[in-house]
Parts: C-alpha cells; sequence; structure tokens
C-alpha cells in the first residue's frame, strides 16, 4: 500500500525547477571537485608545518588549517578547499528547497548528500592537518556517496509533479 504524498506546509512550496537546479549544480561542483582532488594528489605536497598541522584540538586545529590552505596555501589546495565550501552551501540550499517541495524522499536524499559533503570536508581537514592516508580514502568515498545522493536528487526533482517514486 502506497503512503499519501507529503504536502509541503501552505507558502512554502518550492519550485521542482529550482531543485533540479541546485542538485545538477551540486553533481558538476561534486565533478570539478573531484578534479581538483586529482590535481592536488598528483600535484601538491603539503608542508608538514602549517597552522593546524597535527593540532591537539581538532576543530581548532581544523578551522586554522583550512584558512591557512585558502589564504596561504598551494594554489589547488586553496581552490579544492573553497570548492568544498561551495558544496556545502549547494548541500544546505538543496535540503531547503527539497522540504519547502514537501518530498520525504528527495529531502532525504538531500540530507543524506549533504552530510556526505560535510564528512569529506572534515576528512579533508583532518588529511590537511594530521596526512593520514585513510582520511583521503573516506573524503573519496564520502564524495561518491554524495553524488549518488546528488544525481538522484536530479531524477527525484525532474519527475512530473504529484508523481510518487517507484
Amino acid at each position: 500500500m502506497r503512503s499519501p504524498a507529503v504536502t509541503a506546509p501552505p507558502g512554502r512550496t518550492a519550485s521542482p525547477g529550482r531543485l533540479l537546479a541546485v542538485n545538477v549544480t551540486a553533481c558538476l561542483l561534486l565533478l570539478v571537485q573531484y578534479l581538483l582532488g586529482m590535481a592536488v594528489n598528483l600535484y601538491v605536497v603539503l608542508p608538514g608545518e602549517h597552522p593546524g598541522a597535527n593540532a591537539r584540538n581538532y576543530f581548532g586545529g581544523g578551522a586554522s588549517g583550512l584558512a591557512w590552505v585558502i589564504s596561504d596555501g598551494p594554489a589547488w589546495a586553496a581552490v579544492h578547499a573553497a570548492f568544498g565550501l561551495a558544496l556545502a552551501l549547494a548541500a544546505l540550499a538543496s535540503i531547503a528547497l527539497a522540504w519547502r517541495q514537501g518530498s520525504r524522499v528527495a529531502t532525504a536524499t538531500s540530507v543524506l548528500g549533504a552530510l556526505a559533503v560535510v564528512g569529506a570536508g572534515f576528512n579533508g581537514v583532518s588529511f590537511l592537518d594530521y596526512g593520514h592516508a585513510f582520511s583521503s580514502m573516506i573524503m573519496a568515498g564520502l564524495w561518491a556517496l554524495a553524488l549518488a545522493c546528488y544525481i538522484a536528487g536530479v531524477f527525484l526533482a525532474a519527475r512530473r509533479p504529484g508523481q510518487e517514486p517507484a
């Protein structure tokens, strides 16, 4: 038996076109982020000593390391980190638009994608500050999960209004 369609509160509906655009943008940003990450992996040697390196306080060190890499770090790494922040904004926009559209599935997909983006970001900062290869591997796995979520979001946003997923 199918559950009834979830509707957004009155006055809070969002255009499916906006959600589609945000999800497509997130997919494109993720693809650019992948290429930037490969450039960083191949062409950048991060210094062992920089603000945040080997910090005892993960969050304080992470903030210092992120600020350093964006402002004074190697160019490829700076762009990679800045795109990560842009991805986090796209992830938040996707959640807001999916929720306003009233689709539980699209909202769940957006939330999972956002958690993957944020998790990848934390592991990227961890790699920057501590240099452990497993942080880079976790970041790559979460990237793949985020891409899958936003591709699903594209399909969900592109379906006709009132059409429930199978």
